[in-house]
């Protein structure tokens, strides 16, 4: 009763909704936020949850938590937008991306003082100070801040230089003024007028705005020569020449483009990576990612969508182009969106996304040290999106057969458990009804011997077998499978070694894992491990062969004789070694002698 009542005020909610931009409110029972979400027209976007039965699981339940909603109409979209972001980040819901503001990066800080110090800082003052960042890079924060100190002399103590305490002549001048780094304020012997004028120049330099710094430097040097000052003239050309090399350092696209922000994206089942580039006059400015925790498999293009207005108020960019590694639906006043597909911006573009991924590498490495078990549950979350399967295969089984010219077939089974090696359940096969090289027919027996066991004594079965093969080897794996009727229980899937395409039952189109991907590189160890463990197998099963064969041409040397020396010696090698007093303590003197001389007759002669 209680389900179908939340249902009817949801009904009446969605009648009364209007078809206009702004932002939603799912609340449960007790008026907790579960999300928050944008819409370009509220009607249509929020009816789309009741109107439709949902894949997601988590979309699902969230839809059935929902006893009420809440609406903002907004004038555009990207209020909407902006709404969204700071509700987001003021109420954390539930089935809400989480978003991190970055307050642990390193800014560059111009405080608001007289003769304004220039420093780096990790924590934000709200006292009216000016903050340029945040800087993730901290190469790319000392790069500029050498910059800075080679452009301009700024003092770098914390005095109060209020003017009566300059004109009562309070303070005294430093070593930094005596070695050319200052002009020494606190004397006096700097102008307020001049200083500020510094630091309005390092303002736009920071800002990216470098064409009007050189501009600024370039009329300082010609004034300065004009005047036949040329020891001042040179301080200004040595100021350009460093800009100059600055930017050339850090140019990435055409300067004439002017302001321009790039967007990028990557992403895995559970978190999304977001880079931010600013361009400015051709040169990277600043370079962020924005990490962002998935709550309902939301898509690229979405994770883009909130990062944006988030970014854009962070660092404060009016850029009037934005450059995507994606497309998206929605527009900001004055702003052009736009997918590069050649030139320089996709050369940008692919920059943007290499760092993106830098940065979840390094998060993943950190994740796997600090928290092993968060590592194995999202790989296999990854793997079981990846290799489309039912479930995650926290058991995994590869098989891989192996014989010499159609002698001595043997096959490995090796076992890995959430993603590792599981060595002490390795199994080995000796294949008994394939005669001669017939690989098909192998990986049909030691399959069917394998699963039949396992079923037998109601054991548990994996979540994923791998074969080490194409389609021939898979289809001979389906067969046993199928024999058993456990097709429908286990996913199964062939890897070939040349391309590394993967290959599924009934499915002729093979699937090709980006090389770096998680999934096939545990794939790929699972298939090198039973490889491996194959080839072992199968040299030790040729050496018994060997020494059973040459052992029986001794006379007087049965069955009994030969497996006790096998036993012992493992080899010819290690029989050839021994001493005749080891072979009689193990089968007497008489069998010893026989084996004995047989050994002198095989060393080569001198």
């Amino acid at each position: 009763m209680e389900n179908e009542d939340r249902l009817q005020k949801i009904k009446i909610i969605l009648k009364t909704l209007p078809n206009r931009p702004g932002v939603y409110k799912h609340l449960d029972s007790e008026g907790q936020i579960l999300y928050v979400g944008k819409a370009k027209d509220l009607k249509k976007r929020v009816s789309s949850y009741f109107s439709k039965n949902h894949s997601e699981e988590r979309l699902r339940m969230l839809v059935r938590r929902v006893s009420n909603i809440d609406v903002i109409i907004t004038n555009t979209e990207f209020d909407a937008l902006l709404l969204e972001n700071t509700l987001i980040k003021k109420f954390q819901p539930w089935y809400n991306i989480n978003l991190k503001d970055g307050k642990t990066y390193p800014w560059i800080c111009i405080k608001k003082e007289r003769f304004p110090r220039v420093f780096s800082t990790r924590n934000r003052i709200e006292d009216g100070s000016e903050y340029f960042g945040p800087y993730p890079s901290i190469r790319m924060l000392r790069t500029l801040m050498e910059l800075i100190r080679q452009l301009y002399k700024l003092r770098t103590c914390s005095l109060a230089l209020s003017s009566y305490a300059v004109e009562a002549g309070k303070y005294k001048v430093c070593l930094e003024y005596h070695m050319g780094n200052c002009f020494g304020p606190c004397e006096d012997k700097q102008s307020e007028e001049s200083y500020i004028k510094d630091i309005d120049s390092i303002r736009r330099l920071l800002k990216g705005e470098l064409k009007s710094t050189r501009k600024n430097l370039h009329e300082d040097m010609m004034l300065s020569s004009a005047k036949k000052e040329f020891e001042l003239a040179q301080d200004f050309k040595d100021k350009l020449e460093h800009l100059e090399k600055y930017q050339s350092k850090s140019s990435v696209l055409n300067p004439a483009l002017g302001e321009i922000d790039l967007y990028t994206v990557v992403d895995d089942t559970d978190f999304g990576y977001v880079n931010y580039m600013m361009i400015r006059e051709g040169a990277l400015v600043h370079s962020f990612t924005l990490e962002l925790k998935k709550k309902m498999q939301e898509h690229p293009e979405e994770l883009l969508e909130l990062a944006i207005p988030e970014i854009r108020m962070m660092f404060r960019s009016e850029a009037k182009l934005i450059l995507l590694s994606h497309s998206i639906n929605y527009e900001l006043p004055g702003v052009k969106f736009q997918v590069p597909i050649r030139g320089d911006k996709v050369a940008a573009i692919q920059m943007s996304v290499r760092n993106a991924k830098a940065y979840r590498i390094e998060r993943l490495k950190n994740i796997q040290i600090v928290d092993p078990d968060r590592h194995v549950n999202r790989i296999m979350s990854q793997m079981m999106q990846d290799l489309r399967m039912p479930c995650e295969p926290r058991h995994i089984e590869c098989f891989d057969n192996s014989n010499i010219q159609g002698n001595s077939p043997v096959s490995a089974c090796v076992v890995f458990r959430d993603g590792k090696p599981a060595k002490s359940e390795y199994r080995n096969f000796n294949v008994k009804t394939v005669v001669g090289a017939d690989d098909y027919a192998t990986m049909e027996e030691v399959v069917y011997r394998r699963y039949r066991r396992l079923t037998d004594e109601g054991s548990e079965l994996p979540q994923l077998i791998v074969i080490d093969g194409g389609k021939g080897q898979l289809s001979s794996a389906v067969k046993a499978l199928d024999k058993l009727n456990l097709s429908s229980k286990i996913s199964i899937v062939g890897i070939a070694k040349r391309l590394e395409e993967l290959y599924f039952p009934k499915d002729p189109i093979p699937l090709y894992l980006d090389k770096r991907s998680e999934s096939l590189k545990i794939l790929q160890q699972a298939r090198n491990e039973a490889h491996r463990f194959s080839i072992a197998h199968h040299r030790k099963k040729r050496g018994k062969i060997s020494i059973t064969s040459q052992l029986e041409s001794i006379n007087g040397i049965g069955p009994a004789s030969q497996k006790i020396l096998l036993t012992a010696f493992k080899s010819v090698a290690g029989l050839k070694k021994s001493k005749i007093e080891s072979i009689e303590l193990l089968i007497g003197k008489s069998k010893a002698k026989a084996v004995w001389s047989w050994i002198q007759e095989q060393r080569p002669k001198s």
